[in-house]
């Protein structure tokens, strides 16, 4: 096989390998969604998230629900974490679990941190919301619920 199909067929082989082998990171999207401009618990979050070894893909303050749904249907990713402190998650909620079903993409966990007011938790959990984290939840808390909540990405089978 000197004519070079032994090294694709060896290098298919070794992709394949390295590809079962390699740790599939958890992929979250950390979002500040609405006209809130406090930024610094999410910041926290994302890089406690990432120290954990995920991958963390911030988007930055101010986003729209289409904004924050399209990120995450275009990086792929496991996790939705919306830092809301503006009180609008009652608003933005809704509209971001609505169009996660509008894109097939009801796979992806949701979380919520902020400033959620005790009586509005069941209502959004009862939206799809996995988990809402208050200030003062420890972080390994919140890396623990993630971990043992993602659904494991599933390849479709090869035709």
């Amino acid at each position: 096989m000197a004519d070079g199909r032994f090294h694709s067929a060896f290098h298919q082989s070794c992709v394949i390998i390295i590809d079962q082998m390699g740790e599939n990171k958890i992929r979250v999207l950390v979002a500040k969604p609405g006209l809130d401009g406090h930024d610094r618990g999410a910041k926290v979050i994302a890089r406690a998230l990432r120290d954990a070894g995920m991958e963390v893909i911030y988007t930055g303050l101010r986003q729209t629900p289409e904004m924050i749904v399209s990120a995450a249907v275009q990086e792929d990713v496991d996790v939705i974490g919306l830092s809301i402190l503006s009180g609008a998650h009652n608003a933005i909620v809704p509209r971001v679990m609505e169009l996660l079903k509008q894109n097939q993409a009801e796979d992806i966990l949701v979380v919520v941190g902020g400033i959620i007011p005790d009586v509005d938790v069941p209502g959004l959990k009862q939206q799809g919301v996995a988990a809402i984290f208050q200030p003062g939840t420890p972080l390994e808390e919140i890396v623990t619920f993630i971990r043992e909540n993602v659904k494991p990405h599933t390849m479709p089978a090869a035709q």
